[in-house]
C-alpha cells in the first residue's frame, strides 16, 4: 500500500467503518443505517477503504431488485500499515488516537475496564512475550466480533499500541 493510501485513515468515519465491518459484512446502505449517515457518504468512504486494500468484497447480493456489494474488513490487512515509514506510522497512530477519544466519550461508566499508559524499561524476553500476548488478544477479539446488536453481546472498545521506543537522545524519526 503506497504511503498516500494510508491517508485514507485520516477521516474519522473510516476508522468507524473498519471497526463495523470487522464483525460482519455489510453493504454501504446497511453500514449507513448502522452509523446514522447517508448512503452516498458511506459509499464514498467504503470505496476509498476498498481502493486502499483495507476492505474486501465479501459477497454480492440482490436487494430490492438491485445488486449490492457487502464489504468486510480483514484485520490482518492492517499489518501492512505498521511496516511503513515513521511518518505513515504517525498517521496511523493519529487516526487510532482520534477514534479512541470518540469511543472514550461513550464509555459505559461503572463497568469493568482496563486502561494502561506507560513508558517503561523491561527485559527483552518480557517484551517479546507481551507483544505475542497482545497479538493473540487482538486476534481473539477480531475473530469473536459479531454483527452490531447481536443478542448476548456487549459493545466494547479495544485499542492496543505497543512499540519499542528509541534510546533517549536519539533523534526522532522523520
Amino acid at each position: 500500500m503506497p504511503h498516500d493510501n494510508l491517508r485514507v485513515l485520516a477521516h474519522p468515519l473510516r476508522m468507524r467503518i473498519l471497526s463495523l465491518l470487522t464483525g460482519t459484512a455489510l453493504s454501504a446502505a446497511e453500514a449507513a443505517r448502522e452509523l446514522g449517515d447517508t448512503q452516498a457518504n458511506i459509499s464514498y468512504h467504503v470505496r476509498r477503504l476498498h481502493e486502499a486494500g483495507l476492505l474486501e468484497v465479501a459477497e454480492e447480493v440482490t436487494i430490492r431488485g438491485g445488486r449490492a456489494k457487502r464489504y468486510r474488513h480483514d484485520p490482518d490487512s492492517g499489518r501492512r500499515l505498521t511496516t511503513r515509514s515513521p511518518a505513515a506510522e504517525r498517521l496511523l497512530a493519529k487516526a487510532i488516537a482520534g477514534e479512541l477519544l470518540r469511543r472514550a466519550s461513550q464509555r459505559a461508566h461503572g463497568r469493568r475496564a482496563s486502561l494502561t499508559d506507560a513508558e517503561l524499561w523491561v527485559d527483552p524476553a518480557v517484551w517479546a512475550r507481551v507483544l505475542k500476548q497482545a497479538s493473540e488478544l487482538s486476534g481473539e477479539l477480531h475473530a469473536a466480533a459479531q454483527p452490531p446488536r447481536t443478542p448476548g453481546t456487549v459493545r466494547v472498545s479495544a485499542s492496543v499500541a505497543l512499540f519499542e521506543l528509541a534510546e533517549p537522545g536519539q533523534p526522532e524519526s522523520p
